[in-house]
């Protein structure tokens, strides 16, 4: 924050409305340095990122505050979508001052500018940011009998136990060819236990035809992976789900295929020539071939992700335009969104068009995209990105929640916490930060038990193979994965469990944070944690869609709550090694701990809790 009091972007005092903003819409910016300062006149001075366009406003003397002038200004947000850098010059009569900024006053020459998102506000799916995610690696959820790979594209073989270790050290080198087997059936006939979970939404990685267990090379768009099932099956799944009130979301690889696929068809799998075979192939203009057919730009160089050109407009009709495009069928066929791999590599136009045509489709759909960062001011490729602008991303994958509530779990200040999320609430706009895809872990990072639970880390892919947390470091890991599943669900976005999560699997990065989801010898305990913050979010309108306030955050005591209308919930929360006390704002005369029978006394209003070690409350 800058100089206390005299200007804070995040209280409406200064900075009317707060965070975002809509096109055109009216803000107030009020400025308050001290009186002895002798600062006579201030103006904000706002840089559009994309135009470049600088303009410079007056702020004028409004009214004494004390021992503060407060400057005063109201005018209209820009007309269309904008990322606004800006910051304050304030100056004396005799033309001495200085410029105001994130970090303070500064007369240097450099500026820390704050930032404003100007979005046109559009339509958001309400039903994904309410509810609950729960990501499936379709290969390892559940089988329901050993397949024949027979037939099927790529070198496969199949485990015969569903306990195997992944194989990541082949005697031949080539990664990712062995599959255990899980299907749409299987899935099926587990949708009962998802919905005890309290999932209403189910993310799928990538289900169509690949070589890959992971099946991120895609060698067919139109039909799903023959391992997984058929599109009937699929439909099938879609069916069952909806009528337990669940959705699906789908994994779109769409900034490469296969080099193995129907439309390269490097290795000539397929019977129809790729563009590997022939410049006349009708999927010749989809690649970058700088000498054909061996040279051509692929995925951070990986050869067997060889890089698609997303402005042909080959390429587009066949993913976006056409009546029977990718994105059109698999939306027909019963999905409710899709979440884009990698949307740092796809053109915003090409993005702001799959939007297009999902709205087109079916306007309850949801596009989510992986995006590491803060997205709202992201540059990749030297280009600054334009995801919630109001006609790209609904939301994305929240990594920086991830970080934060690692951080504090291992010992960080709450503060750090706040400070993280408060920002991204600042920098995106409302839809998006309640759109936001948060989770603990996924297919890309190791396990969360694992990172919360382990003292040491080894250095060697072998070791972190066989390696497993003792039963000291297991307990540990244990009370702190509770901590955390009760932040995320209570945190604004939709709470997103990675298959096992909820069971206490184990595995540092890929391949072992990929093994087969262990049935019949789950962590009881911890499951029933998760089933019962599923029942809370699906029960409680202030958990989906309540509005977020900071009650405490100092050292290890996080405390925040969600409310909408006259339901209120609490979480307070001790991640220290030593209780704490602390007192925080409570209506009504009693807090129930709504996990617990634990009830507590509250006076005037105010809630004073002793919270013992690794502990935490939901209260409502």
């Amino acid at each position: 924050m800058s100089e206390p009091f005299v200007f804070d972007s995040r209280c409406t005092e200064c900075k009317d409305p707060y965070g975002a903003v809509e096109c055109g819409q009216s803000i107030t910016l009020r400025c308050r340095p001290l009186k002895w300062e002798g600062f006579t006149h201030c103006a904000v001075i706002m840089k559009n990122d994309y135009t470049g366009e600088v303009l410079k406003i007056n702020l004028y003397p409004m009214a004494m505050d004390g021992d503060r002038v407060r400057f005063y200004a109201n005018f209209p947000a820009p007309d269309e979508p904008q990322l606004v850098w800006y910051h304050f010059k304030l100056w004396r009569d005799d033309g001495s001052g200085c410029v105001l900024d994130k970090t303070g006053y500064r007369s240097d020459g450099k500026v820390d500018p704050w930032q404003m998102t100007v979005y046109r506000k559009s339509h958001t799916p309400f039903w994904f940011g309410a509810g609950v995610t729960y990501q499936i690696f379709p290969d390892r959820f559940c089988r329901l009998e050993v397949p024949d790979p027979t037939g099927m594209i790529g070198d496969r073989w199949v485990h015969e136990n569903w306990e195997d270790d992944p194989v990541w050290d082949p005697p031949d080198g080539i990664w990712n060819r062995d599959f255990f087997g899980g299907s749409f059936q299987g899935i099926i006939s587990k949708l009962d236990y998802l919905a005890d979970l309290g999932v209403s939404t189910i993310y799928f990685n990538p289900i169509f035809e690949s070589a890959s267990n992971h099946r991120y090379d895609t060698a067919d768009y139109r039909k799903p992976d023959p391992m997984l099932g058929t599109e009937d099956d699929f439909r099938e799944l879609c069916r069952e789900a909806n009528r337990r009130g669940m959705r699906i979301i789908l994994d779109g690889v769409f900034s490469h295929t296969g080099s193995r696929s129907r439309y390269f068809n490097q290795d000539g799998w397929y019977p129809e020539p790729g563009a590997y075979q022939s410049k006349d192939s009708p999927y010749y203009e989809w690649y970058d071939f700088q000498k054909w057919p061996k040279k051509y730009t692929a995925w951070w160089g990986i050869h067997t992700l060889p890089d698609t050109r997303e402005e042909n407009p080959s390429y587009q009709n066949f993913m976006i335009w056409d009546e029977d495009s990718v994105v059109r069928h698999w939306l027909r066929a019963g999905a409710s969104g899709w979440r884009l791999d990698v949307a740092d590599e796809l053109p915003d136009s090409f993005i702001e068009k799959i939007r297009t045509v999902m709205h087109e489709t079916a306007s309850y759909a949801v596009l989510i995209g992986e995006v590491w960062e803060d997205a709202s001011n992201k540059i990749a490729y030297s280009q600054r990105r334009r995801y919630f602008l109001g006609s790209e991303l609904h939301g994305v994958m929240n990594y920086p929640f991830r970080g934060a509530v690692l951080d504090y779990l291992r010992g960080g200040d709450a503060d750090g916490f706040r400070e993280t999320l408060e920002t991204l609430r600042e920098n995106y706009p409302p839809a998006a930060f309640n759109s936001a895809m948060n989770f603990l872990g996924t297919h890309d990072t190791a396990r969360i038990l694992t990172e919360l639970g382990a003292k040491r880390h080894p250095r060697d892919k072998a070791a972190r193979e066989k390696f497993r947390l003792s039963r000291k470091e297991r307990a540990r890991g244990l009370t702190l994965v509770h901590l955390a599943a009760m932040i995320l669900y209570a945190f604004p976005g939709s709470p997103t469990v990675y298959y096992g999560d909820e069971c206490g699997m184990e595995g540092w990065e890929d391949p072992f944070n990929r093994r087969t989801y262990p049935w019949g010898r789950e962590e009881n305990e911890l499951k029933a944690h998760f089933a019962a913050l599923g029942k809370l979010r699906r029960g409680r309108i202030s958990l989906q869609r309540g509005d977020l306030n900071w009650l405490y955050t100092r050292g290890p005591i996080l405390a925040f709550s969600r409310t909408k209308g006259a339901e209120y919930t609490v979480l307070v929360m001790n991640a220290g090694e030593e209780e704490q006390e602390v007192t925080i704002d409570f209506p009504g005369g009693e807090a129930a701990d709504l996990l617990s029978e634990a009830r507590f006394p509250v006076e005037d209003s105010r809630l004073t809790l002793t919270v013992p070690p690794m502990t935490g409350y939901l209260f409502g």
